[in-house]
């Protein structure tokens, strides 16, 4: 048996949050979270409705059919995000995420953003931009680096 060259941790994760991703029920975009604190993965996220909810690929997209641009009015929508999905998993385990670092298929809104600040998040690896500048200018305030993931993540 050959072995291939191990990917790096950075690519290794971003991979993680790839597959995550997979389990996603958003119509619009299927995002995925690992949080990881020494090169290990503490918590996993991906956006779709709340436990026990309907999901959006069986009601319909209300964002879509309110013509709600990407970026804009994050409440209307049925879903919760990969991020945030990742911070509650970790909080209803009793498992302390201060001081780790978060990969994400994409880059941070604003409300998930004031979230991982507030958590203490160190760094946040993305591979896909978000067009979010008041999440962009929080993060910079708040010492939150934003680390743009540019290598291709293989498909799962």
């Amino acid at each position: 048996m050959t072995q291939g060259k191990r990917p790096s941790w950075n690519s290794y994760f971003m991979q993680m949050a790839q597959v995550v991703a997979g389990r996603s029920t958003c119509l619009r975009r299927q995002v995925g979270a690992v949080v990881v604190k020494d090169k290990q993965i503490l918590s996993t996220g991906y956006n779709g409705s709340p436990s026990g909810l309907r999901h959006c690929v069986e009601l319909g997209c209300l964002r879509q059919s309110l013509s709600v641009p990407s970026g804009e009015r994050h409440e209307i929508c049925r879903a919760v995000h990969a991020e945030q999905n990742a911070l509650v998993q970790a909080a209803k385990h009793g498992v302390a995420i201060a001081g780790a670092d978060l990969y994400t298929t994409h880059q941070p809104c604003v409300l998930c953003t004031k979230l991982l600040i507030n958590v203490g998040i160190k760094r946040v690896f993305y591979h896909y931009p978000y067009p979010d500048q008041l999440a962009v200018e929080m993060a910079m305030e708040a010492g939150l680096e934003l680390i743009h993931f540019k290598e291709d993540i293989p498909n799962p």
